[in-house]
């Protein structure tokens, strides 16, 4: 299916007054004949009146960046997408299957789960959603689906968020090649996640291939958030081509471990970080007690032994590489 614009003129206004003229025209008639017990007029004004409100079916309005598909006895007649004042066949009848559909998206109003089929209206009244509109907004809208909980490629269970931003280019697809194109494209994007985040650990880990090159790379979901984001983006878009839709854009919005490990990695991450420090105070204690003997070599302020020596680098990298804070003894007698 392939999308055509429906062409017609701008025509809606003259349409309008002429219809709301006929129907003037029509009373006029019924009204004369009845007053003048005249049959043929009155046959004439009944029909007339109940011809005369068929036109107003065929006036269309739309606003910018909407459309409207159109069908004439189940044949698809076009699409109209330029904002205007239109008059169309009043017998062609507008489709949007997702007309009734809310998501967790920008442009969708808010409904109650409990009613099926239900939509709240601005005022909270009940309305079907069979007459909720039938425009197909062409605008760039914001599908935040919510949390999965997805083990990533080392198996730990991490839960994603990701927000999509997306439109419809192609009105005919939209309507015609999947039952519910709002339904299909949050089923994509949940596939497409879950397809991308089992690739990437969630933080840089050894022997990891993400590229599919053969080489192991540090890829990962939580600093390789922009390539991740690309590649998810580029999987929904492969998948909702049929349906005429266009993704602009997709990022991760939340991303953490699950609940049930989180404590546990958290602790992991802990031990990591103080396995660092203690690297980086063993390197910088060393190098202090390095150039303690060398000072003391130059200087010539006293001359030790190699079992002296060990000591005093003992001493020194207790006092250094120690938790706490040094209590030193104090010897009154001799050294030896």
């Amino acid at each position: 299916m392939k999308e055509k614009i429906y062409t017609t003129k701008k025509n809606g206004m003259s349409v309008m007054l002429l219809t709301f003229l006929l129907v003037i025209a029509s009373f006029a008639i019924l009204i004369f004949g009845i007053v003048n017990e005249i049959t043929a007029l009155i046959v004439i004004g009944i029909i007339m009146v109940i011809a005369c409100w068929i036109p107003f079916g065929g006036l269309k309005v739309l606003k910018p960046q909407e459309a409207l598909v159109l069908t004439l006895f189940g044949k698809y007649k076009g699409t109209l997408r330029e904002d205007g004042f239109y008059f169309v066949n009043p017998f062609c009848t507008a489709v949007n299957p997702a007309a009734g559909t809310k998501l967790a998206q920008s442009g969708d109003a808010g409904t109650n789960p409990s009613l099926a089929g239900i939509t709240l209206s601005a005022d909270g009244t009940a309305v079907s959603a069979s007459a909720l509109s039938k425009k197909i907004s062409l605008k760039a809208m914001t599908l935040n689906n919510g949390r999965q909980k997805i083990n990533d490629c080392l198996g730990n269970p991490v839960e994603i968020g990701i927000a999509v931003i997306w439109r419809v280019t192609d009105t005919a697809k939209a309507v015609f090649n999947v039952d519910n194109y709002k339904e299909y494209l949050s089923l994509q994007c949940d596939s497409a996640l879950r397809n991308i985040v089992r690739i990437y650990p969630y933080d840089v880990a050894s022997n990891v291939d993400t590229t599919g090159d053969g080489q192991a790379d540090e890829g990962s979901l939580r600093g390789s958030a922009e390539v991740v984001a690309e590649r998810i983006k580029n999987e929904i878009q492969s998948k909702v081509n049929d349906a005429g839709l266009e993704i602009l854009e997709a990022r991760i919005t939340y991303l953490a471990y699950a609940s049930e490990i989180a404590s546990v990695m958290l602790q992991r991450q802990q031990a990591s970080a103080i396995i660092d420090a203690r690297k980086m105070i063993v390197d910088g204690a060393v190098g202090m007690v390095e150039m303690a003997l060398e000072r003391l070599n130059e200087k010539q302020l006293v001359e030790l032994d190699e079992e002296r020596k060990a000591a005093m680098v003992s001493n020194l990298l207790v006092v250094l590489c120690g938790n706490h804070d040094a209590q030193p003894i104090v010897n009154s007698g001799s050294l030896y």
